[in-house]
């Protein structure tokens, strides 16, 4: 799988209220709704300004907080192709692969705000195509690309009727 995108940096510690700020968790039962509102709180200009298929860059930790699959997914629907951070809290992890929106670890320090990025899921290679510098991630295991092109753990069960990937 590769996705191609441009670069919405943010620090560490995003948390799950950065992602999906808690004033708005009365729309958890409309996901479009909440998702109009994803990372306002870390940048107020992202959800007018993101576009389908760019990547959300970040540091340190980035979904800590809540266990709500909330975060990740308000992200899928607002049309983040991929999270790419230098680390993850465990549970915003696996909500992310869970839900079908893709996660790569790497080094992003070189990573700039609006850099146009290519990234290769089962390679695990970060292609930073504006300023020509190549990351490499750890490649994902072939059974979370299973689930990511399954679109989520629920769509995958639907199509193969059990976990067997």
């Amino acid at each position: 799988m590769i996705l191609r995108g441009r670069a919405w940096k943010f620090g560490d510690d995003i948390s799950t209220d950065h992602i999906t700020p808690g004033r708005y968790y009365h729309l958890r039962s409309n996901m479009s709704e909440l998702a109009k509102h994803v990372m306002e709180d870390a940048d107020p200009e992202f959800p007018e300004k993101m576009k389908k298929g760019d990547f959300v860059v970040g540091g340190k930790n980035f979904g800590m907080g809540s266990s709500r699959e909330h975060a990740p997914l308000a992200l899928k629907i607002a049309g983040v192709s991929a999270v790419i951070a230098k680390s993850f809290a465990r549970i915003f992890y696996r909500n992310s692969i869970n839900i079908g929106l893709p996660i790569l670890i790497v080094n992003t320090d070189k990573i700039n705000p609006g850099d146009e990025l290519e990234v290769n899921l089962s390679t695990g290679v970060v292609k930073d195509l504006t300023n020509g510098v190549e990351m490499r991630a750890q490649p994902m295991p072939e059974e979370m690309i299973k689930v990511l092109q399954a679109g989520g753990i629920v769509n995958l069960i639907k199509e193969q009727g059990d976990l067997t990937v």
